[in-house]
């Protein structure tokens, strides 16, 4: 078990009124230094804005929308984990899980890993030349959430900010509060500041207009304090281009994340929703009692063209078989990220289960290539595959 000093991801308490319009060009609102994680007031309009329909909104045509995972992607981003103050012992060992993740994902499409100047050298020699590294200050592994959620619409690609926290000021993030807004000035990419604080992790689209979202995460007072789920379920459609949230309760306090989707349920596809079930004869706990109530409001749901959900359940490795310890292991299948051509699948050391979790993704993703990756060190700080991922989004030609 890692000796942190700090909370880890997974047993942390164990031990709009004005949204902005969405921009797509130069009138995108830019943070402050400050590293505060309080949204700015944007503007209600901005220059590039698409049509608007007659009550005043972009049409759900000329919006900008996030695009499926499994669509094509110009690239993939990581980040080289930075603190010792975050991962004690366990620093080298992420370090060295972040590196074969990074080559595994490096077979599929470019890899881009971000790592502070004075530890890039060293990134490079671990990773390799198959991985570009790119200096920019960063304070943990956590792309998925401290990076831009990528969208596309009409004028092209933008990157939301969804104003990073630290999951509700949990971690120290002064460097990673401000990854989204460097990352996309340097590649140029119009930013987009979220009028609400979260997470990538803690979105879920299918692509067609359906997301998926905890109500812990997110309607929650250390992200989004005075905020309805009203509210915030209008910010993700006007920002991601989405028509119908799916709300799970989820569980507030019992992780840094406060239960995010992307270990709890994913679409494999629109209509096809995979997900996690706790080990059978594991004692029933809050865990247990997140999937059961996600099986509930998904069993009763329909998507935003209509259709019923199927359910895929995967179930996570025998706790006696797996390879990694300690309390905040996650030990979830869903965490996997979709590539191009591929499924970068974890593998916990419960060789049936890794091959049944293999086997049933692969079906779920027909066409890719399942290449499964050992992540000892980073589930044992409560993350995953997904989460040490973001892509950015090929723009159709």
């Amino acid at each position: 078990m890692t000796n942190r000093p700090l909370p880890s991801r997974r047993s942390l308490l164990r031990s709009g009124a004005g949204l902005a319009a969405l921009a797509l060009a130069a009138g995108c609102s830019s943070a402050d230094d400050s590293g505060s994680g309080e949204p700015e007031p944007g503007p209600s309009t901005a220059a590039g804005t698409a049509p608007a329909s007659p009550a005043g909104t972009p049409s759900a045509a000329a919006r900008a929308a996030m695009p499926a995972e499994s669509r094509p992607h110009t690239r993939t981003f990581m980040a080289w984990p930075a603190l010792e103050e975050v991962w004690g012992d366990q620093l080298p060992g992420v370090r060295q899980d972040i590196a074969g993740l990074a080559q595994a994902i490096a077979g599929y499409e470019p890899v881009v890993l971000l790592a502070r100047p004075d530890q890039a050298e060293q990134a490079r020699q671990l990773c390799g030349s198959t991985v570009e590294v790119l200096d920019l200050m960063v304070d943990d592994l956590w792309a998925r959430d401290t990076g831009p959620t990528f969208v596309l619409g009409p004028q092209g690609l933008a990157g939301v900010d969804f104003n990073f926290n630290g999951w509700g000021n949990k971690q120290t993030h002064a460097n990673d509060s401000q990854v989204a807004r460097k990352l996309l000035e340097h590649y140029g990419i119009p930013r987009v500041q979220a009028p609400v604080t979260g997470e990538g992790g803690g979105i879920e689209v299918d692509g067609e207009g359906t997301l998926m979202a905890t109500e812990s995460s997110w309607v929650n007072d250390n992200r989004n304090p005075g905020k309805t789920r009203d509210q915030i379920e209008a910010a993700f459609k006007e920002l991601l281009g989405v028509e119908k949230v799916l709300w799970i309760k989820g569980v507030a306090g019992q992780d840094i994340t406060d239960c995010h989707i992307d270990a709890l349920a994913r679409f494999a596809e629109p209509g096809t929703v995979v997900l996690h079930r706790p080990f059978p004869g594991t004692p029933t706990d809050v865990w247990t009692t997140a999937a059961d109530q996600a099986r509930g409001v998904l069993d009763a749901a329909t998507d935003a063209k209509g259709r019923k959900l199927r359910i895929v359940e995967l179930t996570e490795p025998d706790p006696d078989q797996i390879e990694g310890y300690g309390k905040d292991f996650l030990a979830t299948y869903l965490n996997y990220y979709v590539v191009n051509g591929g499924v970068i699948v974890p593998r916990f050391g419960d060789r049936a289960a890794d091959d049944r979790a293999a086997g049933v993704l692969g079906e779920l993703h027909p066409g890719r290539k399942v290449t499964q990756v050992s992540i000892n060190h980073i589930a044992a700080g409560g993350g995953g595959i997904h989460c040490a991922t973001q892509q950015q989004p090929a723009v159709p030609s």
